[in-house]
């Protein structure tokens, strides 16, 4: 161990707390979630006595050190911060109250960020099958080990952990910022009048519906591809075999199509077809689209779809009892009219979005460099090398 470092158990540096109170049917209570991934306790709603099926709650206050059993091995660890004291949760989340003689309790949450802690913590899980019943009990976490340096040291190491944190975060909104600017050049681009004026064109001119064209093997896996809401695009999904789903057909999708989920047309799912998901299926509950790039090209069609003034006119002629439940058929899609700019106007359009493009690449890099660092930087300063 490093020199000055000492190994503990959590009991020797914290105890449980045992506070229950007696929930009342009149009275509200703020009840406490805890994310994912390290990234601590929230406010997950408020609910009236009368409403919570426990018969007592735990109230939690700030600087209490909390996880879920239920999550723990995804990483479900928190410190409870002041906006939150005073709030509830049940007994699925243990909470502690920190020595910080011996533990600064953001030490103690840099410790639990790292996925190294929770794939070990997963190994004390108990339950019947990994994605619901695993729960990290309290025996298991007071006995897990922490290595610890003096206090002086631990604020050190927390300092320099916050701020080179502080700004890679910096950095990271930067590239949103970028990327969001981005999309407001290449929609002033699409909207530009001085090419001419746009002429409303049926999407039925513009765009095929194609038909499925993939008999479903039950022997045969099928590589799916979805598509994100709110204009994020499509990614490559999971992979089934053919005896695991319903569909009769597929869509085998080509690159440049255009497709969308009828169900989250609503919330902007709409998606052309990138050359990393060529040769990806779709079930036919994402109609697909082929285009006539003589008179419209993917560009033009990619950046209109993912502007959110756009989805709320399509919701609005989407079919169904509440929003969640609409869905935008392909007819209606089809007789959509397309405020279609000028060939001149869309390849200038495909030009800067070729240049844009270029730059969001090595942003995506960057994007994926940032992300590796700090998981590093963490992994040295547990092993005393920072």
């Amino acid at each position: 161990m490093t020199n000055g470092w000492q190994v503990y158990r959590m009991h020797d540096l914290m105890t449980q707390n045992f506070n229950g109170v007696k929930v009342l049917p009149d009275k509200s209570y703020k009840l406490l979630g805890v994310r994912l991934e390290g990234r601590g306790a929230f406010l997950r709603e408020e609910k009236s006595g009368d409403a919570i099926s426990a018969n007592t709650l735990n109230p939690v206050r700030a600087g209490d050190f909390i996880y879920s059993r239920l999550f723990a091995w995804r990483g479900a660890f928190g410190i409870v911060p002041e906006a939150l004291d005073g709030c509830f949760v049940s007994g699925e989340f243990p909470t502690f109250t920190i020595n910080k003689e011996k533990l600064l309790p953001k030490f103690l949450q840099l410790f639990f960020t790292r996925s190294v802690v929770w794939e070990e913590v997963e190994t004390y899980c108990t339950g019947t099958t990994k994605a619901s019943r695993n729960r990290f009990k309290e025996q298991f976490f007071l006995g897990f080990e922490i290595p610890v340096p003096p206090l002086e040291e631990q604020h050190q190491i927390v300092n320099h952990i916050e701020a080179i944190a502080t700004r890679i975060a910096r950095v990271q909104s930067l590239q949103n910022e970028i990327y969001k600017e981005s999309e407001l050049l290449l929609r002033s681009i699409s909207a530009n009048k001085s090419f001419g004026e746009p002429i409303p064109t049926p999407m039925k001119e513009l765009v095929r519906l194609r038909a499925p064209d993939v008999i479903v093997d039950p022997n045969e896996n099928y590589h799916f591809a979805g598509v994100y809401s709110f204009g994020r695009g499509i990614f490559r999904g999971i992979r089934r075999m053919g005896n695991q789903f319903a569909y009769p057909k597929l869509y085998r999708l080509r690159t440049n199509d255009f497709t969308y989920p009828k169900l989250m047309a609503w919330e902007g799912a709409y998606a052309i077809v990138s050359p990393e998901c060529d040769g990806l299926v779709v079930s036919t509950e994402f109609p697909v689209f082929e285009l006539n790039q003589e008179k419209i090209l993917p560009e033009t069609m990619g950046v209109y779809f993912r502007d959110p003034a756009i989805w709320k006119t399509l919701s609005g002629q989407s079919t169904g009892t509440n929003v969640r439940r609409r869905r935008l058929n392909p007819q209606t899609f089809l007789n959509y009219e397309f405020p279609l700019p000028p060939m001149e106007q869309q390849l200038v359009l495909r030009s800067v979005q070729a240049r844009l493009a270029s730059l969001r690449e090595l942003q995506s890099a960057t994007g994926e460099e940032l992300d590796a660092l700090l998981p590093s930087i963490l992994d040295k300063a547990f092993k005393g090398e920072l």
